[in-house]
């Protein structure tokens, strides 16, 4: 099954008395790039954390936000009585000179440096285990949105080489009588300029039949069919992330049909290529969503 690169997942769990809650955001990448915001607390295990993530989510822009909610605070913190002692001294020392009011100097003193300060607060190695069975929570929820987006993703996608085999089909139909049209083309031009009489027959049958092999498409086409089985192939295996592989294929794809076009030499067989690239740039567009 294919997997799209989007998606969203969330978790919120208490243990004991914290509140622990993951989200992570998941967008096209062609690399894995996690951008991660956590607490302090979390800090000595951000290496396990940025493991996880990374071998379950293996590629994409991954932004991951984690919050620690304590006693209703989102930021356990510290305040420095000793210091705002120090800080209310001095100020009401001043406010005494000046004759200055100090009642509400309380939320004043609150703002000044180093007065409230972060937890130093760490957290235990049972604690963070149960933050681990959150972040997979909220990993698993991604994962299973990517799941869904992934089957519209391929079911769209085989529907675009369903459409390019049938133009392929259709160009197999058109190819004999392309040649006959291309040799009866050249043969009139040369009546008309040269004359029939200063023709000769047995080189012009060289000439034609070298022709004809520079402009013959057959090889393109078998390559074209190929590469449209291996892709349906890469579809139905199990592997997970397979975006980059079917990239690779589309862009063969993209020569073959290219190629074609360029020798075609037939209004028909034009059509069905302009068809197939229209099909194959919308394939492409999808694909970059692929995991």
């Amino acid at each position: 099954m294919l997997q799209s690169m989007t998606g969203f997942g969330r978790a919120e769990q208490a243990v004991g008395d914290k509140v622990f809650l993951v989200e992570i955001k998941a967008l096209n990448g062609k690399q894995f790039d996690l951008q991660l915001k956590m607490p302090s607390l979390l800090k000595p295990f951000e290496f396990d954390i940025r493991n996880l993530l990374q071998e379950s989510l293996l590629r994409g822009s991954i932004d991951c936000y984690i919050t620690i909610k304590q006693n209703g605070s989102a930021k356990p913190v510290v305040i420095n009585t000793d210091l705002i002692k120090g800080y209310y001294n001095q100020i009401n020392q001043l406010a005494s000179e000046l004759g200055i009011d100090t009642n509400a100097v309380l939320s004043s003193l609150l703002r000044l440096p180093e007065v409230v300060s972060p937890s130093t607060e760490f957290l235990s190695e049972a604690e963070f285990e149960s933050f681990k069975i959150v972040i997979k929570s909220a990993i698993k929820e991604l994962v299973d949105h990517r799941k869904n987006e992934g089957q519209s993703l391929e079911k769209d996608l085989i529907n675009r080489i369903q459409n390019i085999r049938l133009q392929e089909e259709s160009i197999l139909k058109f190819e004999p009588n392309r040649k006959i049209k291309i040799k009866e083309e050249i043969k009139k031009l040369l009546d008309e300029h040269v004359g029939k009489e200063n023709i000769d027959n047995n080189r012009m049958e060289q000439e034609l039949i070298y022709y004809m092999e520079k402009i013959d498409i057959h090889e393109e086409q078998i390559r074209l069919r190929q590469h449209c089985e291996y892709f349906s192939e890469i579809l139905n295996t199990e592997e997970i992330s397979k975006g980059k592989k079917l990239s690779f294929i589309i862009q063969e794809m993209g020569r073959e049909i290219n190629t074609t076009g360029s020798k075609a030499y037939d209004i028909d067989i034009q059509k069905c290529v302009v068809i197939m690239k229209d099909e194959l740039e919308k394939a492409k567009e999808q694909i970059l969503n692929a995991l």
